[in-house]
């Protein structure tokens, strides 16, 4: 995955969702201890999208660190319209997404990671499916990846040394 540096005025502006919450327990001597995971996906609204995880002993402080490492770890994906160029399916461990351009008006046909992701970058219009995982973490994850893959018309010509026209 190729990784973006949005400057500092454009990271202030991102939209921020959480996506999942974990609360996960380690066991001592003097009994357990608990902890929180915080997954968040942050994204301009405008093609540029990143996740990441936060983990502390208060759910605040775990989002702000998630918050802050998704900051950390942005991509510029390629849009077309209010849409995606092209069919795509992103595959990160067990987690695949089937993410599918749709006609303007159609709106977000996602479940809740994916929507998360689709919605940070800025898409109006796509229908997705999860396939097989259901792990909130994997799911994002293999969201991004497809995302990443994604290409428009004048990066399919410039590699095929073709003009755009002869591409669509």
């Amino acid at each position: 995955m190729a990784r973006f540096d949005a400057p500092r005025s454009q990271q202030d502006e991102m939209k921020e969702h959480v996506v999942a919450i974990n609360r996960v327990s380690k066991t001592v001597k003097g009994g357990r201890i608990f902890k929180f995971a915080a997954l968040v996906v942050v994204g301009d609204g405008n093609g540029t999208v990143g996740f990441g995880i936060g983990k502390a002993g208060e759910v605040p402080d775990a989002i702000r660190k998630g918050i802050e490492d998704a900051k950390k770890n942005l991509i510029k994906i390629a849009l077309r319209g209010t849409t995606i160029p092209h069919e795509i399916i992103g595959e990160f461990g067990a987690g695949r997404v089937l993410m599918k351009p749709a006609a303007p008006g159609t709106g977000v046909i996602a479940g809740g990671p994916v929507r998360a992701v689709v919605e940070a970058a800025g898409i109006r219009d796509i229908r997705t499916k999860a396939l097989r995982s259901n792990n909130p973490c994997n799911v994002v994850r293999a969201t991004l990846a497809g995302m990443a893959k994604l290409r428009n018309a004048e990066e399919v010509a410039a590699i095929r040394g073709k003009n755009v026209k002869e591409i669509l």
